[in-house]
């Protein structure tokens, strides 16, 4: 009889312990389990989250790309915007110049005004006066009198020039140290810059705040 009860509580004790054994075997499967599920849950957060991420990199790549090309495209549409106008108005300011050199009450009086400025700009000294040889015979007869008006006091003399022009006047001093070009054709190039940097602003300013459409 002893030795049954030894055995049956050996026996109790072994399934005890088989008990103990089994749930901590559970205990750890699970804690395993929970622990696989976590990190395979982070490693999917941090997969998605690089996802998200290089999409939203490439994203901003194309919008980049395409803001460029839409702002050299937009460039090009305005220089050629920018020329158009200029060209424009200097083909009228040709034709208005053409008219006012056949007027020539209005054209003597025009170049007297422009010998009158250059007489004062100019440093002193004796000056030297070039127009077309055209313009030469017009001015022949009146010069003195138009340079009495225009710059009194200085020794003005009227000469010819070869250049082709549509008309004008250019004064020098006679040692060629400082010039006034007023001939069509300097004044046109001046026009010119200044019109082209006009056109660009009044372009510019009317156009399109391409970093808003870019970034906002």
């Amino acid at each position: 009889m002893e030795v049954d009860s030894q055995v049956s509580q050996l026996e109790q004790a072994l399934l005890q312990q088989a008990r103990t054994l089994a749930r901590e075997f559970l205990q750890n499967a699970e804690s395993a389990r929970a622990h696989i599920l976590a990190e395979s849950a982070e490693k999917l957060k941090l997969a998605g989250e690089h996802e998200v991420l290089t999409a939203k990199v490439q994203a901003e790549r194309l919008v980049r790309r395409q803001g460029q090309t839409a702002e050299t495209r937009l460039a090009a549409e305005l220089d050629r915007l920018r020329w158009a106008l200029t060209e424009s108005t200097l083909s009228e300011v040709k034709i208005a110049f053409r008219q006012l050199v056949q007027d020539e009450t209005r054209y003597l009086g025009v170049l007297e005004a422009w010998l009158a400025a250059a007489a004062q700009a100019l440093p002193p000294g004796d000056l030297v006066a070039e127009v077309r040889p055209e313009d030469e015979k017009r001015l022949q007869p009146l010069w003195n009198e138009m340079l009495a008006r225009a710059a009194p006091g200085r020794a003005v003399t009227l000469a010819t020039h070869s250049q082709p022009t549509e008309g004008g006047i250019r004064v020098r001093l006679a040692d060629n140290r400082a010039q006034l070009d007023q001939t069509f054709e300097a004044r046109r190039a001046r026009l010119a810059d200044e019109l082209a940097r006009v056109a660009m602003e009044r372009l510019f300013a009317s156009a399109p705040d391409l970093g808003t459409l870019i970034h906002g």
